[in-house]
C-alpha cells in the first residue's frame, strides 16, 4: 500500500506525474508498474458511461470488466463524459469527475451547451475498486448565464493545500459567449470555492478540453504542463497552477490541430508519462475521423519541436473517448485487474428439447433459434449476479457488453444496465440442477423465486414450473 506523507513532507518531495492532471510525491508511492485509462465510448445507449482499460507499456490497451461499463451514472443526466481520474497525494483516496451530460438521451448539442448541467458527476473510493454512489457537485451555477460543465480536470495544489477542478463552460462574458475554462477550489470534492475564470483565450475563441500534467525537477523548464484545445491543440507552462502561463507551441507542424488550420482535426488532449522513463505521451482523440485516440510523443515537454506522432499502439476493442490515465503502482494494479481484468469465458445455452435451437437476442428481445447469425448474437458471458454473486448469475451479451438478459413483464429482453436495484434483481439468476436433466442446468429467478427461465413458443420468459413439458422448456446446457 502506498505511505501516507506528512503534508510538510509532501510539499518537499521530488514530484512525479500523474495522468488525470494530478501530481503526487514521489516518495509516497511505491513504483510504478501499470496505467488505467478511465473513459467514455460514445453516443449509444450506454457510451456515455465509466469505461476503464488496462496497459503494461502506456501503449497498448485491454478493456476492462469484457468491455462493458465499470460504473453507472444514477444522478444528472443518468450519463458521464469525459472522465478524470483523481489521486490524493498520499495515494490513500481516489475520485473520478465527469461531465454530467447524455446525449443518447436525444438532447442536442445546442440545448446541452445554453441549457445543460452545472453540475459534474462525482465518485470517491479509497482503493480504485470500489467506488461510492455517484453523487453531484454544482460548480458552474455561480457563472452568470451559464450553460453548462463540460469535461472537468483537478489536480493537487501544494501552494494552497487543496485542489483546483477546472473545466469548461459556455455563457456570456464582455458581451462574447463561448466556452472558458473555469475553476474552483476544494478539499473534499464536496464543496467548493465560488468559480473563478482560469483561461480565456480573447476574441471569439472557445476552449473546451485542457489537462494538467506535473513534471517531477521542473524538466523542460516548468513544474507544470496544460495542453488545451483551442484551435489548436496548445503546450503551456507554468511553475504555479493558478499563476501565469508562458505558451510553448501547438502540433501544427504535425499537421494536427483542433480545428484552426485543418489537418488531423482532433480533441481531448490526455497526458501519460512512461513509467520510469522521461518519456511522455500528449493523447488526442482522431474524433473528425472517427480513428479514436493516437500518441505524440515527447522527451522534453519544453519545446514542443521535439513532438511526433508513434504508429505501435492498440486501443482494445471499444473505442475511447475523451478521458484521463493513472500511472498504477503494483498494489493498485493487482487490486484493477483482480477486481475488473478477468475475461469470463463466453458461453451459449442450448435448449433442451430443442437442441438445434440456443438462447439468442434479436431486436434486444430473447429467443431460442437454430442457425444463429450473426454468432455472437448467441454468445453470452456467465458473470456474477448483479444482485447476488454468491450462486448466482447474470448474462452479459458479448455483442453488446453491458447489456445483459432481464425479465420484464416476466418476458425476457436483452437491455443496458441502468443501475438500478430492480434491474439488478431482474438480471440475476440461481443456476441450480437442470428440472428434466440433473446434468443440464435450470436458472431460477432471484426476485420471482417461484419463477423460472423457459422458453415458450421459443420466446424466452420467466414462468412458474410444473408440468414435464415445462420442465423440459426450462433446462438448458452451458456449452462452448
Amino acid at each position: 500500500m502506498p505511505r501516507v506523507l506528512s503534508r510538510t513532507s509532501a510539499f518537499l518531495a521530488t514530484f512525479v506525474l500523474f495522468i488525470a492532471g494530478l501530481a503526487a510525491p514521489a516518495s509516497a508511492l511505491d513504483p510504478f508498474t501499470g496505467y488505467l485509462m478511465a473513459h467514455f465510448i460514445g453516443e449509444q445507449s450506454q457510451g456515455e458511461q465509466i469505461y476503464l482499460a488496462h496497459s503494461k507499456n502506456g501503449r497498448n490497451w485491454t478493456d476492462l470488466n469484457n468491455g462493458g461499463p465499470v460504473l453507472l451514472s444514477t444522478v444528472g443526466t443518468k450519463g458521464v463524459r469525459d472522465p478524470a481520474i483523481v489521486r490524493s497525494p498520499g495515494g490513500d483516496k481516489y475520485w473520478i469527475i465527469a461531465t454530467d451530460l447524455r446525449i443518447a438521451s436525444g438532447t442536442s448539442w445546442g440545448d446541452a451547451s445554453t441549457k445543460g448541467s452545472k453540475s459534474l458527476v462525482v465518485w470517491e473510493s479509497s482503493d480504485l475498486v470500489n467506488w461510492s454512489a455517484p453523487r453531484l457537485i454544482n460548480v458552474a451555477g455561480g457563472i452568470s448565464g451559464a450553460g453548462d460543465a463540460w469535461a472537468p480536470e483537478a489536480i493537487w495544489n501544494p501552494a494552497t493545500g487543496d485542489y483546483v477542478i477546472y473545466w469548461a463552460t459556455n455563457s456570456a462574458l464582455n458581451g462574447v459567449t463561448k466556452h472558458r475554462i473555469w475553476y474552483v477550489r476544494t478539499s473534499d470534492f464536496r464543496t467548493v470555492t465560488a468559480p473563478q475564470l482560469y483561461i480565456d483565450r480573447g476574441s471569439g475563441q472557445g476552449i473546451i478540453d485542457t489537462q494538467i500534467i506535473e513534471v517531477a525537477n521542473s524538466l523542460g523548464g516548468y513544474r507544470y504542463y496544460r495542453a488545451s484545445a483551442d484551435g489548436q491543440i496548445t503546450v503551456e507552462g507554468s511553475n504555479s497552477i493558478l499563476g501565469s502561463w508562458t505558451r510553448i507551441g501547438d502540433l501544427q507542424h504535425l499537421g494536427i490541430s483542433n480545428g484552426a488550420t485543418g489537418g488531423n482535426v482532433v480533441e481531448g488532449p490526455m497526458w501519460a508519462q512512461t513509467n520510469g522513463t522521461n518519456e511522455w505521451h500528449l493523447w488526442v482523440d482522431q474524433y473528425a475521423t472517427g480513428r479514436g485516440y493516437m500518441p505524440v510523443r515527447s522527451t522534453n515537454l519544453g519545446s514542443t519541436a521535439n513532438f511526433a506522432t508513434r504508429s505501435d499502439y492498440s486501443l482494445g476493442s471499444t473505442k475511447k473517448r475523451h478521458g484521463s490515465i493513472l500511472n498504477l503502482t503494483a498494489a493498485e494494479e493487482s487490486r484493477v485487474l483482480a477486481k475488473w481484468g478477468a475475461s469470463a469465458p463466453i458461453n451459449r445455452l442450448q435448449s433442451y428439447n430443442n437442441q438445434t435451437r440456443y438462447v439468442r437476442h434479436v431486436n434486444m428481445d430473447v429467443r431460442i433459434d437454430a442457425n444463429v447469425s450473426p454468432a455472437q448474437d448467441a454468445q453470452f458471458r456467465l458473470v456474477p449476479g448483479l444482485a447476488n454473486n454468491s450462486g448466482y448469475v447474470s448474462f452479459e451479451s458479448v455483442n453488446f457488453p453491458g447489456n445483459y438478459l432481464r425479465h420484464y413483464g416476466y418476458d425476457l429482453v436483452l437491455a443496458p444496465n441502468d443501475g438500478t436495484s430492480t434491474f439488478a434483481g431482474d438480471a440475476t439468476f440461481k443456476q441450480v440442477a437442470g428440472l428434466a436433466d440433473s446434468s443440464w442446468s435450470s436458472f431460477q429467478s432471484y426476485n420471482y423465486p417461484t419463477r423460472y427461465l423457459r422458453h415458450y413458443n421459443y420466446l424466452l420468459r420467466i414462468d412458474p414450473i410444473s408440468t414435464a413439458t415445462e420442465r423440459s422448456d426450462a433446462t438448458f446446457r452451458i456449452t462452448s
